[in-house]
């Protein structure tokens, strides 16, 4: 990897860590202002307590999201995991999720920037764990627009119907699963992605997507870990996409130490 691709990922990092600080800071603003309005001297008991509740509740949210905040950081710049923080760091990113792609609007950034940005601090997360998992407990999830678009021989229903001539990366994908042994699912979308995670069990998850796909399938999965991989659309969206086959393999690798 050269430098300049290390600071592209250090840079996509920030973003998203910068957005969700920027979201904290802004739920902190309006609580302060509710809680304001708790003093005003026009507003009825009920309406006070109403209020009240609603900063009570924000304010738990802050406090974990702040904690959670801070065991993203640390685990990154750690590459160990934090037990005691697991839990507010799934609320930081779940829940604050939304929020930050609301602020990235309104900054006008890219959205998939941002969730390129949310890909890789969950890759450095996930990396920091120090899973092992078994051959058969890795599952690759892979879309089925990797599939040469004229190619007859579909392979959703199973992939063993892949003729391996070599046009599309479909080939690659098996070669993965002969050389490790490991589970793949090909899915058309997220309904069918979930069947092959409950179907399989895995441990761990391999998942090939555009970032869309692959911010909510992170996000759905949780708490099974997933190392995500933004896959090539040199022919736009959905038609013969490609991905980093060193990419994927390096990510199973990891698993399976």
């Amino acid at each position: 990897m050269t430098l300049n691709n290390v600071m592209q990922i250090h840079e996509r990092k920030r973003l998203f860590i910068g957005l969700l600080v920027a979201s904290l800071v802004v739920v902190s603003l309006l609580a302060a202002a509710i809680w304001y309005l708790v003093f005003s001297p026009e507003r009825s008991l009920v309406y006070k307590l109403v209020l009240l509740s609603v900063v009570a509740v924000l304010a738990a949210g802050i406090l974990l999201a702040g904690f959670g905040l801070a065991g993203i950081v640390l685990t990154i710049m750690r590459s160990r995991p934090l037990a005691l923080l697991q839990g507010p760091m799934r609320v930081a990113l779940n829940t604050f999720f939304p929020l930050v792609l609301i602020l990235g609007r309104l900054f006008r950034i890219d959205m998939n920037r941002i969730k390129r940005s949310f890909i890789e601090v969950n890759n450095n997360l996930v990396q920091a764990m120090h899973i092992n998992a078994g051959s058969h407990q890795i599952l690759l999830l892979a879309p089925h627009c990797l599939q040469n678009s004229e190619c007859v021989h579909k392979v959703t229903g199973s992939i063993d119907n892949c003729r391996r001539c070599g046009k599309c990366g479909v080939n690659d994908i098996l070669q993965l699963r002969d050389r490790y042994g490991i589970r793949v699912g090909m899915a058309t979308g997220g309904t069918l992605a979930r069947k092959y995670v409950r179907d399989y069990r895995p441990k761990a998850i391999v998942a090939i997507a555009c970032e869309r796909d692959l911010t909510s399938g992170i996000l759905d999965a949780n708490p099974i870990p997933v190392l995500g991989v933004t896959n090539l659309r040199p022919n736009g969206p959905c038609h013969n996409t490609q991905f980093s086959l060193q990419r994927v393999d390096e990510a199973i690798q990891y698993f399976l130490r």
